[in-house]
C-alpha cells in the first residue's frame, strides 16, 4: 500500500511540474511577444510597404514615419519608458554612425539602392531603428520578464569588451578582424554569467553566452528577409538575391553582446548613482 502511494504522489508530482512549466512556456511566450512589440510592428511594416512607395512617398521615408509612430505610440500608452526611449536613441545613434561608414565610398559593405528624401550620406534615417529594435527588445524582455544576471563579470571590464566589439566593425576594414579573438575573451568573461528570467511564477536560468547567440540568429534571419525585399544589399546580392552570409550571424551575436552590455551598464549606473533633481 505504501508503495503504491508513493508511486501515485510520484505520478502526480510529476504531472504538476508539467503542467506548471507549460503554464510558464505560455507566459514565456506571452512576455516575449510583448518584448517585441516595437521589432515586429516595424518588420511587418517592411513587409507590408511596396518597394515603390505609396501615394508619391518613397517605401524608406514611410518606414520612418512609421517607427516613429510606433516609437511615439509606445510612450504614450506607457509600454516604453521616457528612460528606455533615451536609451533606444542611443542604439538608434550607434546603429546610424556604422551605417554610414560600412555605406561610405571605398567601404561599401551594403547599400540603400533606393530614392528617399530621408537619406542623409546616402543612409536612410530609419535605417538607425533597425538597431534600436534590438535595444527595445532588450529592455522590454528585461522588464517584463524581471531579468536578473548571475556571475556578471565587472562593469568596466564588460564595457572595455563592448567597446571593443564596436570598434572592431569599423577597424577591420584597415587592420585586421579580431571578431573571433574578441568572442573568446567575451565568452570567457561571461562564462559563469546566467540569465535569470521569471516568466510567471519561476526563476528560470540560462547561460547568458546562449542566449546571445539565438538572438543573434534570430536577428540573421531577419536580414535574410530584409535584403531579399530590397531593403539594402550586400555586393553578392545586387545582380540575384543570396542568402546572407552565415558569418554576419557572429557579428549580429556580437553586436547584441554589446546591445546587452549598454543597457546592464545604464541600468547599473542608474541604481548605484544618485543624480539630484
Amino acid at each position: 500500500m505504501t508503495e503504491t502511494s508513493s508511486t501515485i504522489r510520484a505520478g502526480t508530482s510529476a504531472r504538476i511540474n508539467i503542467g506548471g512549466y507549460i503554464v510558464e512556456l505560455f507566459h514565456f511566450t506571452v512576455k516575449e511577444t510583448r518584448a517585441c512589440t516595437f521589432a515586429g510592428l516595424f518588420f511587418l511594416a517592411v513587409l507590408s510597404v511596396p518597394q515603390a512607395g505609396l501615394l508619391g512617398i518613397p517605401r524608406f521615408d514611410l518606414l520612418l514615419g512609421i517607427a516613429l509612430a510606433i516609437q511615439f505610440w509606445m510612450l504614450w500608452t506607457g509600454m516604453e519608458t521616457v528612460d528606455e526611449l533615451k536609451a533606444i536613441c542611443l542604439f538608434h545613434v550607434l546603429g546610424f554612425a556604422l551605417e554610414v561608414f560600412k555605406t561610405s565610398e571605398g567601404i561599401r559593405s551594403w547599400s540603400y539602392p533606393d530614392f528617399a528624401y530621408t537619406k542623409i550620406l546616402g543612409v536612410p534615417l530609419f535605417s538607425g531603428f533597425m538597431y534600436a529594435a534590438v535595444g527595445s527588445y532588450i529592455i522590454q524582455a528585461w522588464r517584463h520578464l524581471h531579468l536578473r544576471i548571475e556571475h556578471h563579470p565587472p562593469y568596466w571590464m564588460a564595457a572595455l569588451i563592448a567597446i571593443a566589439i564596436y570598434a572592431n566593425f569599423f577597424t577591420h576594414h584597415f587592420i585586421g578582424d579580431y571578431r573571433w579573438y574578441l568572442a573568446a575573451a567575451a565568452l570567457g568573461l561571461y562564462a559563469r554569467s546566467r540569465v535569470v528570467f521569471r516568466p510567471h511564477r519561476r526563476d528560470l536560468r540560462m547561460p547568458l553566452p546562449v542566449g546571445l547567440i539565438l538572438t543573434g540568429f534570430f536577428i540573421w534571419l531577419a536580414e535574410n528577409i530584409g535584403t531579399f525585399f530590397g531593403l539594402w544589399a550586400y555586393p553578392h546580392q545586387l545582380g540575384a538575391w543570396a542568402a546572407v552570409h552565415v558569418t554576419k550571424w557572429s557579428a549580429w551575436s556580437l553586436l547584441v553582446l554589446m546591445s546587452f552590455t549598454i543597457v546592464t551598464n545604464l541600468k547599473h549606473i542608474k541604481a548605484t548613482v544618485h543624480v539630484p533633481e
